[in-house]
């Protein structure tokens, strides 16, 4: 196995860990709170950006392997470890689902009725949604919205 090949693979490696963490923090600190309907594993494949995963991947894989100032490695592994414990946190992983999927202020029209209120989360097929008029959560079917 070439050295490239190994640091790409080593980056792909640290980079998934922090990015299982980072979805495990969402969905059980804004995903499950809020009763939304989505399969972790959804979550995790619909709001993976990969360009800036395998950015990362790169990124990390060299420091690991290429770099030889063994305490710029321990460093970075370190740092990854505590970035990827963060969510885990109820306060940073709700702010992080915030931040990623909530969208305040927003309407919505079908056949019949105006929703007026907060895109929780806008999923493959519904959107849930919080109702101010209704002052609850709904499920809004994506096919019904004009």
């Amino acid at each position: 196995m070439t050295k490239a090949l190994m640091a790409l693979l080593v980056g792909m490696l640290m980079t998934f860990i922090v990015d299982f963490f980072l979805f495990l923090g969402i969905q059980l600190h804004y995903i499950d709170p809020y009763e939304i309907k989505v399969y972790y594993n959804v979550l995790f494949a619909d709001h993976q950006n990969f360009a800036f995963y395998f950015l990362f991947s790169g990124i990390f894989g060299f420091i690991v392997i290429y770099i030889a100032n063994k305490k710029l490695t321990v460093i970075t592994v370190i740092s990854l470890t505590i970035l990827a414990i963060l969510p885990l946190f109820e306060p940073i992983g709700n702010s992080l689902g915030e931040m990623m999927f909530m969208k305040k202020g927003v309407t919505y029209n079908d056949k019949r009725f105006s929703f007026y209120g907060d895109v929780y989360y806008d999923g493959r097929d519904e959107i849930t949604f919080y109702d101010y008029e209704l002052q609850k959560i709904i499920l809004l079917k994506k096919k019904d919205l004009k």
